[in-house]
């Protein structure tokens, strides 16, 4: 049972790390954004913006970097990516300190707290490479699997700490079961998080386009497609990738691996959700997502016949992000289902004493 004493701390805990998720979620299409405006090289340093903590004017902006001339817009764009992932980066911070006094506490998620942070330095360091090496396709899908990274992390912790709260956690002293992963939910867990490398790689590579019509690909079913040269992962570092460095049929590859994904991924979805829907507690979470799946299929696909409109290519990266919460969540109603009964037949059983 919690200590009276730390209860207050703990719903600040409960509180900050809720608004870590929203935050993180933000942080995350600003980053999307700040792509999809070429801003990516906005500031060529880093962490400041041509030796500054704020854009420099164009004299002084030429003076510490000549062969990068100052593009205002862009640089601005940049900087309040990195201003609000620091912002990022303290909130995760305090988030430790502040449950730092409960970590002796039974079944208190420190564990998650420390890998939180863990996580988050990381990802700076993945913000500082996606600028040094010129946004190399590599660093930047990573970069994108890091921030959905932190947002679980915040999403897990605030769970845990629901349930860490609710003084529920064992019945006699002893932790009450929790069920195991099936394959099927590991299959689907794997698919979704191959699907958002994909598009990562898509937009890395600047392939969101490579194909153009749907269902077919530039007019047709299969047409030439360079897998090897698509899928290079150890290409050279030092080029600039700003507007990608692949050839057509390259891009066409890759574009068409996250179009053979998404195939693959919204049949493990389905099953999934055939083989769970009669469990009440899974059904909310299986039916958000398959309806999360159908619209961002259509949103892939207006994406392509749009050409590419920003406004929607922000909404495409939404709806990845709403996707994995929505995994996350049926994940998380699988593990208690079995926590939850049991907890619930041995109250009966105790009611039933009195």
């Amino acid at each position: 049972m919690i200590n009276e004493e730390f209860r207050g701390r703990l719903r600040w805990l409960m509180t900050l790390s809720l608004v870590g998720v929203m935050f993180t979620v933000a942080v995350i299409l600003v980053g999307v954004f700040t792509r999809l405006v070429d801003a990516g090289l906005g500031c060529p340093d880093w962490p400041g913006c041509y030796g500054q903590l704020v854009v420099p004017d164009a004299s002084r902006a030429m003076a510490h970097t000549p062969e990068a001339p100052l593009e205002t817009f862009q640089a601005w764009v940049e900087m309040v990516h990195r201003y609000v992932a620091s912002a990022l980066g303290l909130l995760v911070i305090a988030l430790v300190m502040l449950g730092s006094r409960l970590r002796r506490q039974a079944d208190y998620p420190w564990g998650v707290s420390l890998a939180l942070l863990a996580v988050i330095l990381l990802q700076g360091a993945f913000g500082a490479f996606t600028v040094t090496l010129k946004l190399w396709p590599q660093v930047v899908t990573l970069h994108l699997l890091g921030g959905l990274s932190v947002m679980l992390l915040f999403l897990w912790l605030h769970l845990r700490l629901r349930r860490f709260a609710s003084g529920r956690l064992t019945f006699g002293g002893v932790a009450p079961p929790r069920r195991p992963l099936t394959v099927l939910w590991g299959l689907a867990m794997l698919l979704l998080a191959a699907q958002i490398a994909l598009g990562g790689w898509v937009s890395s590579n600047y392939a969101g386009i490579a194909c153009q019509g749907f269902p077919t690909c530039n007019g047709q079913w299969w047409p030439d497609l360079d897998w090897s040269e698509g899928f290079h992962l150890t290409q050279s570092v030092g080029p600039n990738y700003l507007h990608g460095q692949l050839h057509a049929e390259a891009r066409t590859a890759i574009q068409m691996g996250h179009r053979l994904g998404a195939l693959a991924l919204g049949l493990a979805l389905l099953v999934l959700a055939m083989r769970h829907w009669h469990e009440a507690r899974l059904r909310p979470w299986l039916g958000a997502l398959t309806g999360l799946f159908v619209v961002q299929v259509g949103l892939g696909i207006a994406n392509v016949l749009l050409w590419l409109p920003l406004w929607l290519a922000l909404l495409h990266t939404a709806g990845a992000v709403a996707l994995v919460i929505a995994l996350a969540m049926a994940v998380w109603a699988w593990r208690e289902s079995e926590a939850t009964a049991v907890l619930q037949q041995s109250t009966k059983k105790e009611w039933v004493h009195v």
